[in-house]
Parts: structure tokens; sequence; C-alpha cells
């Protein structure tokens, strides 16, 4: 196998998603190019780890999965973070527990990796709608709010600020680089949906590394299954004010000009292009359209009301997060 070797870390924490996670690791192991190995990080629920290692015993060569504790705090940047230092590949890349990769996601991958300069890939992630299709009100727009590529980013392979979190890649000399994901920011259980934590990350490592290259390959897709309660106006609202208090902990960290950089051509053109589009829907009379454009100002409207509770909360140092240094494993 040519390439660099890739290990695959799946970052799980509930027993509800057991089917998910079966069918994530699954899609790993159909790669048509294997990967090195299959990392599975559980965060702080022995029952669960318990039941992942009965189910994976470790064997040889690209087929072994090995089950491991979140060894930091409890959150999906910790689980990362845990996830990359027991790593053995020259890149480690993540999938979310809820998606399924299609079969040539890695060989997608490895190819970029052949240009050195490049330090993480990405991959288009696209919705499965719990009720079978997408909501009519949902605008493309946002698909971000369910972990997923949203109309606006470029197509093909671009270079890009930062890659998406729930399909990424990175080679194991970024974490050097740059530290690990930070704590203190993205998801942590069922709490408030909070994100961000891969535009943290990547933004540092442009600055630690300013010949770095990150891009994404909309060939390396992934399937991310939407559950029937993300499919709500009540969950979309609560996810675009999370983001906003997510985007005041980013510009925190890397100052506003990196930390809204993307954010500031995704407000002043894609979505008003969007509001347009769903103007022009409702007065041809198709469905949905009026919703989704009032879908999208509520979204605005919403995240900025966050990244303002968010500003305040972080001059008066109410919020506060941690750059962890990670050891990386030896490669064998």
């Amino acid at each position: 196998m040519s390439g660099p070797g890739i290990s695959v870390v799946i970052c799980a924490y509930t027993e509800d998603r057991w089917e998910d996670i079966l069918a994530a690791v699954s899609s790993v192991r159909a790669q048509s190019r294997p990967a090195l190995e299959t990392l599975l990080v559980v965060d702080h629920n022995e029952t669960l780890r318990d039941r992942l290692a009965k189910e994976y015993k470790e064997t040889s060569g690209g087929a072994v999965v090995r089950v491991l504790a979140n060894a930091g705090p409890r959150g999906l940047s910790a689980g990362r973070n845990t996830g990359i230092a027991a790593a053995r590949g020259e890149v480690v890349a993540f999938l979310d527990d809820d998606a399924v990769a299609e079969r040539d996601w890695l060989r997608h991958f490895a190819e970029a990796y052949t240009d050195p300069r490049v330090m993480a890939v990405g991959g288009r992630t696209e919705p499965v709608w719990a009720s079978g299709r997408r909501p009519g009100w949902f605008p493309e727009e946002f698909d971000w709010v369910v972990g997923c590529t949203y109309r606006g980013l470029p197509r093909g392979r671009v270079r890009v600020r930062n890659v998406l979190g729930g399909n990424a890649s990175f080679r194991r000399s970024a974490f050097d680089a740059a530290g690990g994901f930070a704590t203190g920011i993205g998801r942590d259980g069922d709490k408030r949906p909070l994100g961000c934590e891969e535009t943290e990350l990547c933004i540092r490592l442009s600055r630690a590394r300013p010949d770095a290259v990150l891009l994404i390959d909309d060939r390396a897709v992934i399937h991310h299954r939407v559950p029937e309660a993300r499919e709500h106006f009540r969950y979309f609202r609560t996810r675009a004010y999370a983001e906003g208090l997510s985007k005041a902990l980013v510009a925190r960290s890397v100052g506003v000009g990196k930390g809204l950089e993307s954010e500031r051509r995704y407000t002043t053109r894609v979505l008003p292009a969007g509001v347009a589009r769903g103007l022009r829907d409702a007065l041809l009379a198709r469905p949905g359209g009026a919703g989704r454009a009032g879908a999208i100002v509520a979204g605005v409207l919403t995240a900025a009301g966050g990244y303002v509770v968010g500003s305040v909360r972080a001059r008066r140092g109410g919020t506060t997060f941690q750059v962890p240094e990670v050891e990386v494993a030896a490669r064998e």
C-alpha cells in the first residue's frame, strides 16, 4: 500500500448509537484503501466501552479495531486528542460515530498527502434525514447545523481556512506543530451543541506552519445520520445560538480577523443569495420557499445573538478553554 498509513478515530459516547457505531466501523473496514487501524474512543461510558471491547477483538493488518477510554475531560475534543495520542498512522482521520464513509473516502484523503505541504484534508458530508427527506423549510445554507456540508462551500479539491471535524484528516506532524483540539470548546455529550474546535485548531495550525496547505476534497464523501429531533426548528435555533457562542471563543483565541474571515463571505454573499432563492420560490408557489428564507434570517439573528453573549462572557473571563500538547504514539 503506497502513501501514508491512516489511522481512523471514531469518538462515541452513548449506547443509543450502537448500530450507528457498528455501521461506521464497517464502512472503514470496507475502504478501497485500507486503514492502518480504527480507534474507537469512548467518552466516560464504561458500559459502552466494555460492550465495544467485546464486540471487537484486536486482529492483524487493516482490520484492527482498538477500543480506548477518553483519557481527558468529558467531551469530543479530549476524545479526539486521546485518539491522536494512540494513533500509529502518519495521517489521522476522523469519522463521526453516526456516519458511514463511502468506499473511496480514505483513498481520496491519501492522494492529497502526496504533497508534503498538505497538513489537513476534509471531505463532503451528506445528510441522511430520519424522516426520509429534507424538511421543506430547512435551507441547504444551514446544513452545518446538522453536521453536514452546506451550500456555499467551494466544490472540487480546493484550499480552505479550515476542515469540518466530522469528516477530516490531519498529518500527524500537524499536532506536533499546533497541539491538539482545545478542550472547553466543542461537543460535550448531551449539553449545549457547541462546535468550532476544528476551526480553532486549523487557524492555530496555519499560524504555527505558515506554509501549511489545508484542503477539502468533495470526492471524500460520508453520509451523516440526522435524527428526527434535529429536523425541527427548535434544534435549528439552539444549534445556531451555540455556533455564535463558539465563534466568540474562536475569535478570542485567534483574533476576529482570522476567526471570522470565512464567515464574512458566508453572511454577505451566500446567505443573501439563499434568502433571494427562497423568496423567488415563494413567488413561484414552490413549497417551502418562504420558510427557507425565514429560517436563514432567523438563523443569522440567533447566531449573532450567541456571538454577542459569548463575546461578553469571554471579556469577563467567564469562559475558558485549554490547548493541550498531544504526545503522538511512535509509528511502528
